[in-house]
């Protein structure tokens, strides 16, 4: 199915500069991610509560403000709000709840990016598709290049988590092991792109990744029936998921679902990999490259993430706030998410259970608030980390 035009231009996240969205566009020539644009006037005829009802059980469903294409998809999105009541009372969060993204197709929420920019790619003509991942990402990357009948080129580190790296296989993907980090498996795609003719899809380096994921923000306003909660947690490695919800919300507000109100947006990270929270703590606009980045949760371990500017002005602009947690932290509350509540939840989605624990401590976090974590995968796919967790 081929969808009427919906992406108006394409805008740089920080100058403004306007991009023809016809074209494939990768980043602004002032170096920052571009980001879509809708006719938003034109979408909300048609796209409400009511619309909603009768339409599929995936993110598409949003299909106003996503972009134009054939619908490259395997049914992702529209996953479950789980109350957590009994996680709840033992981290003094009552109104709590769980966005299980690890129920999406691979087993994380990076298909919901995926989808999107798969899609955008092979409508704009891409022959091949490459990116760096930490691990999850490439797992999806793989998976949707597969459906759309193009090859996949993905970059890992060494140490990637053994299903991670099996799952790209399995799908057909030529999987490039680097000794390193997520930036040297992206200087290795960058380095190379242009010669072998990939359609770059790192994350932020191309504008509909985060388009997949903002709908992530309808869901939960969908989900609360026509409300949001007062406070999001979310992991933040690359930050897309965060950056996605924001960005909806200011499309939902254009559109009049809602007003200026915004759920105050807790970014999520590392002890050992954490430019994020040093920015935010030092004040900054940017954040600089994390030295020596180190954590088993993979989908934290990203050192320089090219979004740090859209997500620190986020916080700011939500009155959210940025904190660590250690590894032992989020593999002890991980053991008590999936004991209380049945979830098994990657490393990265057990983080904003230590945060929402720390934050509701110090009272940031109050007993009225509707608060959401974010499990952005499932633990399946952490079984080392997971087995080292369970022997101690």
């Amino acid at each position: 199915m081929t969808r009427a035009k919906n992406v108006v231009e394409l805008a740089c996240s920080e100058c403004g500069k306007k991009y023809d969205a016809a074209v494939e566009q990768h980043l602004c020539s002032c170096g920052q991610p571009l980001l879509a644009r809708y006719d938003l006037k034109r979408a909300a005829a048609t796209l409400n509560l009511g619309a909603l009802a009768n339409r599929p059980g995936t993110l598409w469903r949003y299909e106003e403000v996503l972009p134009d294409g054939e619908l490259v998809s395997l049914g992702e999105g529209m996953t479950a709000l789980l109350a957590a009541p009994r996680l709840g009372g033992a981290i003094r969060v009552p109104r709590l709840y769980v966005k299980d993204e690890g129920l999406n197709p691979t087993g994380s929420f990076k298909a919901r990016g995926m989808t999107a920019a798969v899609t955008r790619a092979k409508h704009l003509g891409a022959k091949a598709l490459a990116a760096p991942t930490a691990g999850n990402a490439g797992g999806a990357l793989a998976a949707y290049a597969a459906a759309a009948g193009l090859p996949a080129v993905i970059a890992m580190p060494a140490d990637t988590p053994a299903a991670n790296v099996m799952e790209c296989n399995a799908f057909g993907a030529k999987v490039v092991m680097i000794d390193g980090l997520i930036s040297d498996c992206g200087k290795y795609v960058a380095e190379n792109k242009d010669r072998e003719g990939w359609y770059d899809v790192s994350t932020l380096k191309e504008p509909y990744r985060v388009e997949g994921k903002k709908t992530m923000g309808y869901e939960l306003w969908e989900q609360f029936g026509g409300e949001l909660p007062e406070v999001i947690l979310y992991p933040t490695g690359g930050g897309v998921g965060l950056i996605g919800m924001c960005k909806a919300f200011d499309e939902m507000q254009e559109m009049g679902w809602i007003g200026t109100e915004r759920p105050r947006m807790v970014a999520v990270q590392a002890e050992g990999c954490a430019p994020i929270v040093r920015a935010w703590v030092a004040k900054k606009d940017s954040a600089e490259f994390f030295a020596n980045a180190a954590t088993m949760a993979s989908g934290l371990r990203v050192p320089g993430p090219l979004g740090d500017r859209m997500i620190l002005r986020m916080l700011r602009q939500t009155g959210g706030t940025a904190l660590t947690v250690s590894d032992e932290e989020m593999l002890a509350d991980g053991k008590q998410l999936a004991s209380l509540e049945g979830i098994f939840a990657a490393p990265e989605g057990a983080a904003t259970v230590s945060a929402a624990r720390k934050l509701a401590a110090s009272g940031w976090i109050r007993s009225e608030d509707r608060v959401v974590l974010f499990n952005t995968g499932t633990g399946y796919k952490y079984a080392e980390a997971w087995g080292r967790a369970l022997q101690e």
